[in-house]
């Protein structure tokens, strides 16, 4: 493991630094497959090394945004790969490859030393051939000749020993090289039977050796027989040129003697400095990859390589699917390879695992064989990084700042973005990519739409590049495809990125308008098409936090688009994250917190449906403290504050408290808004409890689908034991529900529905309720889902012996949800099953604790309807006011016990 010598002179109280390698196990893998697929293509009897329209499959190429570890994974497959004998520089992870016995030949070049495309290129040549020469130790003859004499008229007066010594090329090869060469061109005149002192001259020994190999003279052939080796020689000596004698060089390494044969491997580091910038050095380097096809290639950079895209057709002399298969996108039904962009040769490297960051860290500096970066910081590290190494090795560079200080670091100083993050990120963007960049920084999430919205452009293109990016991650089957790396997104946001068009807290502010309008603009423009549940949700998670972080009080579209969420009881989980670091200034007013820590109008909103949608996981008295809290803190506009005070009053129903109920809907209902209807159901509903029912049939002319008039109607009727007539009005209800697209409404009406047959046909419940647990699938409705449990005790009603336990433990869950209304239901469909088992002292005990349960008089009739089921007297209770006559509605109910005793088993 190399030493860290950054981190070894940073102290005068030195410790453990390594350079510590974590995993990759998958890129290995990539690697190892791929090069022993290789190896079996160029040692095919068929493989033809002057082939030049055969497809490439010599390379793989990793991508991932700057920091990753592209550049460390390359450096560990070098030494991998120069050690493959004996696995000693192979990490533990890393299964041993397929290959024994062959000799490769790793040789890394980082593109990012670019001074020019001309000067860069020919240091990729010379590299490569550097590297042969100390591997084969043999000239290299078509090669040598072409290259000694490109070198005698591109650099006159430069000796190429001199310019390798200069560079550092491959320095201990310095001098190898030019005698290899040398050698190269001595060997053609010698065969070609030239005078000595012109074998000194490359220019004129490659005229001869034209010559020869056009008269097809044997010994010429032998040496530099190339199909293509006369062409190349008679070229002018250009960068041109150049490119194309990596064919000569494949070309003379398939010749070798099998002792000197070897297969090089070219890493390729940092490619987006060649490939963003320059495409005439991306070009002369494609060629290099196409014109050795027996050598391999492993390519690093910021982006995806696109060169099976045909549309770069003109730009490159190799492209679309059928020059680079490996490279092209997958077909749509084929499994997608890891990473997900590009072909199965591409691989995105992805961040650290939050195990692989922790192991990272502890094996980064050590003291005495223990790790000093204690688990505490390590985890706030690993939080804070997102995975992302460049975050870890700034962190460790922290850790060791604030020990030379004289401090002990403690978790909270890693709790911290890094600027340096933003200059890795912003360094190769463009200016309009910048901008973009920022504005999607304020988004979970986007399209090529939204993003170019929220940074108040017109055009798309520069959205449309910067996706291409690796700091974008792309998921096709979400909503919206892009999201941005989090560590990179939580840096942008919290943190000045010392650029020169660095934005102000005014211009964050103004994004985030831009963005929230942007959001509503989807929502609305899809709501004009049909309506979408799913994108209506995604647009409220957004919408809420970027009004809640950045203090946006206008909720303009978010208004319609709660009372569109509320519409259909469905309760899908709406909380934003825990606000992030806003940038400085972007609270201009300086408002301070509400005691409940609600701000502005977007907070308030934020909690009030978090509230209504909780209740289905919270207790009915914490909703309703919840509430008030929101309702007293004054920041609701009045239409929310309508939303608020109805909700409120449906929770305290659920706790039994009516008369609270009553105020809070008698309010909502004078009030004449949106929730107006429902306020009139939820009326008739607490006219109904307190069992007053003809006041409740009567309120149904005024309810209509809105409040939910079947449903309303349904409530009413089957307490008088009339479940035909129930029956007929839940379907109603369920159909009004399908035609209006109401997926909740419908899932709650087909449980009543389930509900009824439960009383009469238990056959039929069965199914009713297979149905009502069908539609409950993906529906956050707690208390519906106990009313279908409730609806099963009462389906197995004196046909089970197992039913009190059962309802025990359903009583139990009723009461841990704050659903009193459901206790007493449970409470009568226990009387019903003992009134089927003749159980006359359960019975009584049963009528006895509705007895209590009811003493305020709501669901008073419950007792009633007990008692008729085992055919007892009335209870000294107060009147209930019935539709039909008393005893046919006690008739009903006890008919309803006969008829389940004569067909029990």
């Amino acid at each position: 493991m190399a030493r860290d010598l950054r981190m070894l002179f940073s102290s005068n109280d030195p410790v453990d630094a390594d350079e510590a390698f974590t995993n990759r196990r998958h890129q290995w893998n990539l690697v190892a497959s791929a090069l022993d697929e290789h190896l079996a293509h160029i040692n095919d009897a068929s493989f033809d090394v002057e082939d030049l329209e055969t497809p490439r499959n010599n390379l793989v190429v990793f991508h991932g945004v700057g920091g990753v570890g592209k550049s460390t994974l390359l450096r560990k497959l070098e030494a991998t790969l120069a050690d493959a004998g004996s696995g000693e520089q192979r990490p533990a992870q890393w299964g041993a490859p397929a290959w024994a016995g062959e000799r490769i030949l790793p040789i890394r070049i980082d593109l990012a030393r670019s001074a020019s495309a001309g000067s860069d290129f020919e240091r990729v040549i010379l590299t490569i051939r550097l590297a042969l020469a100390g591997a084969t130790g043999r000239p290299l003859p078509s090669f040598d000749v072409a290259l000694r004499q490109y070198w005698e008229q591109v650099h006159p007066g430069e000796p190429l020993e001199a310019y390798v010594r200069g560079t550092g090329v491959m320095g201990r090869f310095a001098t190898v090289l030019p005698q290899q060469m040398q050698a190269a061109v001595g060997e053609v005149a010698s065969a070609l039977q030239l005078p000595g002192l012109v074998g000194s001259a490359a220019g004129q020994v490659t005229v001869a050796l034209v010559q020869a190999l056009r008269e097809r003279r044997e010994r010429a052939r032998a040496l530099a027989g190339c199909t293509r080796t006369a062409d190349l020689l008679e070229a002018p000596c250009d960068l041109e040129a150049l490119s194309f004698y990596p064919h000569l060089l494949a070309w003379d390494i398939s010749r070798l003697p099998a002792k000197n044969r070897v297969t090089p491997v070219v890493l390729l580091d940092t490619f987006e400095d060649t490939a963003d910038r320059h495409r005439d050095l991306e070009r002369l380097l494609q060629r290099v990859i196409w014109l050795m096809p027996n050598a391999f290639f492993i390519i690093s950079g910021r982006s995806h390589l696109p060169w099976a895209d045909a549309a770069l057709h003109g730009q490159l002399d190799w492209t679309g699917p059928a020059a680079w298969p490996g490279l092209a996108h997958p077909a749509p039904n084929a499994a997608s390879p890891a990473g997900g962009y590009g072909g199965v040769r591409q691989q995105l490297v992805g961040d650290f695992s939050p195990e692989d960051c922790d192991s990272y860290l502890a094996r980064r500096l050590a003291r005495d064989g223990q790790a000093l970066i204690g688990a505490d910081i390590r985890a706030m590290i690993t939080v804070r990084s997102h995975g992302l190494p460049l975050h870890l090795d700034l962190a460790v560079a922290r850790f060791l700042e604030i020990r030379r200080s004289g401090r002990t670091p403690r978790p909270e100083d890693f709790n911290c973005t890094f600027p340096a993050l933003i200059a890795r990120t912003l360094s190769d963007l463009t200016g309009e990519e910048r901008h973009v960049l920022r504005s999607a920084s304020l988004l979970d999430a986007f399209d090529l739409e939204l993003a170019t919205r929220a940074a108040g452009l017109t055009h798309q293109g520069p959205a449309r590049r910067l996706v291409q990016r690796p700091i974008v991650t792309e998921d096709s089957y979400a909503l919206w495809p892009y999201h941005l790396h989090g560590a990179i997104r939580t840096a942008l946001r919290a943190a000045d990125d010392h650029t020169a068009d660095h934005w102000t807290p005014a211009d964050w502010h103004q994004a985030a308008q831009r963005a929230l309008t942007a959001l509503g603009e989807q929502w609305t423009g899809a709501e004009a098409l049909a309506p979408g549940r799913r994108l209506l949700v995604a647009c409220l998670r957004q919408g809420l936090r970027l009004a809640r972080d950045h203090h946006l009080d206008d909720l303009g579209w978010l208004t319609d688009a709660a009372f569109a969420y509320t519409d259909d009881s469905v309760w899908e989980p709406l909380a934003p994250p825990t606000p992030t670091a806003a940038p400085t200034g972007s609270d201009p007013d300086n408002r301070g917190p509400h005691p409940a820590g609600l701000r502005t109008p977007a907070d308030a909103l934020a909690e009030l449906l978090t509230a209504i949608a909780r209740r289905q996981h919270e207790h009915r008295e914490h909703t309703a403290a919840r509430l008030t809290t929101v309702l007293d803190s004054g920041l609701l506009p009045a239409a929310l504050t309508e939303m608020g005070l109805y909700y409120r009053a449906k929770a305290h129903k659920d706790l039994g408290r009516n008369d609270a109920s009553r105020d809070g809907m008698r309010q909502v209902a004078d009030g004449g808004g949106r929730l107006a209807a429902r306020a009139r159901r939820g009326l008739a509903n607490l006219a109904r409890i307190s069992g007053d029912f003809p006041t409740a049939l009567a309120t149904l002319p005024t309810l209509g689908w809105k409040g939910r008039h079947h449903r309303v109607e349904g409530d009413v009727w089957w307490p008088h034991g009339d479940l035909e007539r129930a029956a007929d009005a839940f379907e109603a209800a369920r159909t009004e529900a399908e035609q209006h697209g109401a997926a909740g409404e419908k899932a709650i009406t087909q449980t009543r529905l389930a509900l009824v047959h439960a009383f009469a046909d238990p056959a039929r419940a069965d199914d009713e309720l297979a149905l009502a647990r069908q539609l409950l699938e993906g529906l956050d409705q707690r208390a519906t889902t106990l009313l279908a449990d409730v609806a099963a005790l009462i389906r197995d009603a004196g046909t089970t012996h197992d039913l009190p336990g059962r309802a025990q433990v359903l009583r139990t869950e009723i009461t841990v949800a704050g659903l009193t209304w459901l206790t007493l239901l449970l409470e009568l469909a226990l009387a019903f099953h003992h009134a089927v088992q003749d159980e006359h002292q359960a019975l009584a005990a049963a009528i006895e604790r509705l007895h209590t349960l009811t003493a305020n008089g709501d669901f008073a009739y419950y007792t009633d309807i007990a008692a008729a089921m085992g055919n007892l007297p009335h209870p000294p209770r107060p009147t209930v006011h019935w539709i039909d006559d008393t005893d046919t509605v006690r008739d009903r109910w006890r008919a309803l016990v006969t008829a389940r005793q004569a067909t029990r088993p």
